[in-house]
């Protein structure tokens, strides 16, 4: 019975701490060299063709997601990072987007564990898919 608990309590300290640990900006919002799309396992690169206003486009995206909120930097600053909790444990995934000229370079990763089973990806590619989408309606529209 003794053992239960403590084991409870330990699941319950380790979930704490994933879901109250501090997330430091100088340690988040980077980004790696990168040219062209990659995926890995606990993440994505991706890299777009979006004209000058990139960031600001993929900004009001991001920044409206569901458990998501800025961690630091913003269009103005050329580079943004923002943190994206799983719905249940709140665990965090860090997204850094940056304009490099007319490119969009976007670094999605978690922080816990080894993989994300895709959910970075997944995440990543609806919201360019939504930014893609958002620009053909403003087009259409002229």
């Amino acid at each position: 019975m003794l053992l239960g608990w403590l084991l409870l309590a330990a699941v319950v300290a380790g979930l704490g701490f994933i879901r109250l640990a501090p997330s430091d900006p100088l340690d988040w919002n980077t980004q790696p060299e990168f040219t062209e799309d990659k995926e890995f396992r606990g993440g994505v690169f991706r890299v777009v063709r979006t004209g000058p206003d990139g960031l600001e486009r993929f900004h009001r995206i991001a920044s409206h997601a569901p458990r998501t909120s800025v961690l630091a930097g913003g269009p103005d600053d050329g580079m943004v990072t923002y943190i994206t909790r799983t719905q249940v444990l709140g665990f965090p995934d860090y997204t850094t987007a940056a304009q490099d000229g007319d490119l969009l370079k976007v670094y999605a990763r978690l922080r816990f564990g080894r993989s994300d089973l895709g959910a970075n990806r997944e995440r990543i590619n609806g919201w360019l898919a939504e930014m893609d989408g958002a620009s053909q309606e403003a087009s259409a529209g002229q």
